[in-house]
């Protein structure tokens, strides 16, 4: 991709993947989110400045990162909401690939999703959601400002 593509894409979507590792009773979390995005949406909802790609202080932007996520997207397996724990990001191209973990979910027969990852920011953004479950996957795509989605296995 040109190197001006990360200033001036020409649309706003994140992707967001949930898989359940039946093994480790677990749900393995990434999202896909512009960095550039990302970051605007961070300097402006915490009102300070943020430098994804090379932050002064990483654990600081990390905590920005986990606090976000943390109120934009959230998980419920079989009508309980489930702990999900940001483990980090690494940035690759023009994306931040962050991901998290919610331990102790031994089945997921019923995902529910709340995704409202950049809705502030972009009334245009799209929000792709894919989960697997037992190597069955299924996908929704959310257009702002429609954030939830309901997947059952």
């Amino acid at each position: 991709m040109p190197a001006w593509f990360s200033l001036f894409h020409p649309f706003f979507v994140s992707v967001t993947e949930i898989k359940h590792d039946a093994a480790k009773k677990e749900l393995q979390v990434s999202c896909r989110i512009f960095y550039d995005d990302l970051e605007n949406a961070l300097k402006t909802h915490y009102k300070t400045p943020v430098d994804i790609l090379h932050p002064a202080n990483r654990k600081s932007v990390d905590a920005l990162v986990a606090d976000y996520l943390g109120k934009h997207l959230l998980i419920s397996v079989d009508g309980k909401t489930v702990v999900v724990k940001y483990l980090g990001y690494q940035i690759e191209e023009e994306a931040a690939w962050c991901y998290l973990v919610a331990e102790a979910v031994p089945a997921a027969k019923q995902v529910q999703v709340k995704d409202d990852i950049l809705y502030n920011e972009h009334a245009e953004q799209i929000n792709m959601i894919h989960v697997i479950v037992g190597g069955e996957r299924k996908s929704t795509k959310l257009d702002n400002p429609a954030a939830a989605a309901s997947f059952s296995f």
